[in-house]
């Protein structure tokens, strides 16, 4: 397993005794990613059963409340647990200032330091990365500055064919990660022993794409192309569309068109207006355009294998 994905939130503006705003806690490559921190985020971490001390990184897309206002309890609970680890903070030009008020007004002294990466671009770029994982971010158009994220796995290493690799031994342990990397290998006669002899295809790579909030965006498509995973934004269905242009939303229909120009694997629609009590009819505005998509359930880990 390489990726999993728990939502824990997924409605839009108001919290209620049974929805919560967004959340999303996201393993991939065994890194903990929480994406975007609505009130009441700590709670449904506790929920999930999350270890705090593995989130490292935080992705937010827009400072409206529903997606950033349990952000500061959060910290606190980090500070409470005696965090000593730095924590960065991904998110758009005044989530630095937005929690250091915070963090001042309260005489609130950290243990554990809080780094500030600052996205102000219209473009896509390069947030995060490390030797196993990559994240971009993914420019949307919504009523303030806002981000997607497109987390990504870089390509990974080709698998030792054991029973190919005994048959020669001039092969040593010491080669095997130039095999991994792709590479022939040379005998001492000089005859070369094709690479795809002696590994397999490298597992395949998985990639997950968060969209929330936004108005439709095709030119998102290239940026999403061939995702695996997509969530994206449906607060309304698409009798409401003027409604959703006006407050800077997308429809179900819209989310799935999305999908399809993306040849996306699969669709999570997500951020439904409270108006909606019954999701089964964004739901199935979706399938019409794009059949592989599916509802949101909190605390449900969707979970993909290579």
């Amino acid at each position: 397993m390489s990726l999993q994905l728990t939502i824990l939130g997924f409605n839009s503006a108001l919290p209620t005794a049974y929805t919560h705003p967004t959340a999303q806690l996201l393993n991939i490559a065994e890194r903990h990613f929480l994406i975007d921190c609505g009130e009441g985020t700590q709670v449904q971490l506790r929920k999930a059963k999350a270890k705090f001390n593995r989130i490292n990184n935080i992705f937010i897309s827009h400072l409206h409340g529903d997606h950033v206002f349990g952000l500061i309890g959060l910290i606190s609970t980090f500070q409470l647990l005696g965090r000593d680890t730095p924590l960065t903070i991904h998110g758009p030009k005044g989530i630095k200032e937005f929690i250091t008020t915070q963090l001042r007004l309260t005489e609130s002294n950290n243990s554990f330091e809080l780094i500030f990466n600052e996205l102000h671009t219209k473009e896509s770029v390069l947030v995060f990365e490390d030797e196993k994982v990559e994240v971009f971010s993914i420019p949307l158009n919504h009523r303030i500055y806002a981000n997607g994220y497109l987390f990504r796995e870089k390509p990974k290493s080709r698998k030792l064919n054991m029973d190919s690799i005994e048959e020669f031994s001039e092969i040593e342990v010491c080669d095997y990660q130039n095999l991994k990397n792709g590479k022939d290998f040379i005998l001492n006669s000089g005859e070369i022993i094709p690479n795809n002899y002696l590994t397999f295809d490298a597992p395949k790579s998985l990639s997950y794409a968060f969209c929330s909030d936004t108005k439709y965006k095709p030119d998102i498509v290239p940026i999403i192309k061939n995702v695996d995973l997509l969530y994206h934004e449906s607060t309304f269905l698409h009798e409401l569309k003027d409604l959703a242009v006006y407050t800077g939303h997308s429809t179900a229909k819209e989310a799935a068109l999305i999908a399809k120009e993306a040849n996306a694997k699969k669709l999570i629609l997500g951020h439904f207006s409270n108006r909606y009590h019954d999701y089964k009819p964004l739901l199935l505005e979706a399938k019409e355009v794009f059949p592989n998509t599916v509802l949101p359930e909190v605390l449900k880990e969707i979970k993909l294998s290579c």
